[in-house]
């Protein structure tokens, strides 16, 4: 028996044809008589290829469940970043491709999610916010004091995002890593 379309949520993990899937984006739609049908955005857990499917009814889809551990990054060396798991002292390393975007807000010591399918690593979670330090920026002009005005700034991750004017080399920056983008000075 398969997912029903109203059980499918977005940030669902699922089994779709044997393959690993996180909803992205899920929009339920029931018309006149026919049946309920789901369109979705489906990011394959390991390739993190996206696709668009359309479910109708419960077709051959089932939830997963994956467990959760805490790993925490250690090092980038050449097989990827290294990381260990919290629990076992395990260390292992993790293609950069797997992490995806993800990996320009890791600092040595940061605390991430691993998540696990029949024991074997299929994704990580970064906590929503993480704390970085500016390496370079540029000096803000005095005078360049028009409401939102921002610059580039290169953080000690090697991570490039916009800050106010007022944020100068050495700050320490809240970022939040849903969406790249500065929240505050710390």
């Amino acid at each position: 028996m398969g997912l029903a379309v109203s059980e499918m949520r977005r940030g669902m993990t699922i089994v779709f044809d044997g393959e690993l899937y996180q909803i992205v984006e899920y929009e339920h739609s029931k018309r006149g008589r026919g049946g309920a049908m789901a369109r979705t955005k489906l990011r394959h857990l390991k390739t993190g290829r996206v696709t668009t499917t359309t479910f109708k009814g419960s077709e051959n889809t089932e939830s997963a469940f994956l467990e959760s551990r805490l790993l925490q990054y250690l090092y980038r060396d050449a097989s990827g970043c290294v990381f260990m798991d919290t629990e076992r002292y395990d260390q292992f390393p993790i293609a950069e491709e797997i992490l995806g975007d993800d990996r320009q807000y890791l600092i040595e010591g940061v605390q991430v999610t691993g998540r696990y399918y029949d024991g074997e690593l299929v994704a990580v979670e970064l906590p929503s916010f993480v704390e970085l330090r500016v390496a370079e920026t540029e000096p803000g002009v005095r005078g360049d004091t028009v409401s939102n005005v921002e610059k580039p700034a290169t953080l000690e991750s090697g991570a490039v995002i916009s800050v106010p004017l007022f944020v100068k080399q050495g700050d320490l920056l809240k970022v939040d890593t849903r969406s790249g983008t500065y929240v505050e000075r710390l």
